[in-house]
């Protein structure tokens, strides 16, 4: 009999343990686990026509285009200027008159380098007012990129040539 008791609290203690299988969490898929956290794509928002700064980039284009024409007519005076330069030794008048013509070019070359400074520093300027890319800006970008690096490897194979003798 004095085990009856004993076991009567030994059951109770037990069934104190037990916990009912509500408790644990469900292993299906929650709720949030099908959520899809890429972002959407947006379209590209189109850049509104501006006309005063159509105007400036214009103004841009045709001090580049301008500059480049300069610089080609100066680039053919340097070309016969180096070609009678050349195998003269450094310091005689052909020679000179050949330094002359390439820092002529290198001035040109500076004010369409600076150009394309200025059109730049516009693209970084409508970029940090949070403003859209601009087509117009770009194109004259990418063209004064394209006269620059041509103006850069002419004037740097004359200076080879002048160089070489």
């Amino acid at each position: 009999m004095r085990s009856l008791p004993l076991l009567a609290v030994g059951a109770a203690l037990l069934a104190g343990c037990a916990q009912t299988s509500t408790r644990y969490p469900s292993l299906l898929p929650r709720a949030n686990e099908g959520l899809n956290f890429i972002e959407p794509e947006r379209p590209a928002p189109q850049a509104t026509p501006d006309a005063a700064f159509d105007a400036r980039i214009a103004a841009l284009t045709a001090t580049l285009e301008l500059t480049d024409q300069e610089f080609q007519k100066a680039a053919k005076d340097a070309e016969s200027k180096v070609a009678r330069a050349r195998g003269q030794a450094a310091g005689t008048s052909a020679w000179l008159d050949a330094q002359t013509a390439l820092s002529v070019l290198d001035g040109l070359r500076s004010r369409a380098a600076v150009t394309l400074a200025d059109l730049d520093q516009l693209r970084v300027e409508r970029g940090q007012s949070g403003q859209q890319d601009y087509p117009a800006l770009q194109t004259a970008i990418d063209r004064a990129g394209v006269i620059v690096a041509a103006q850069e490897t002419r004037a740097r194979s004359l200076e080879a040539a002048i160089a070489a003798s």
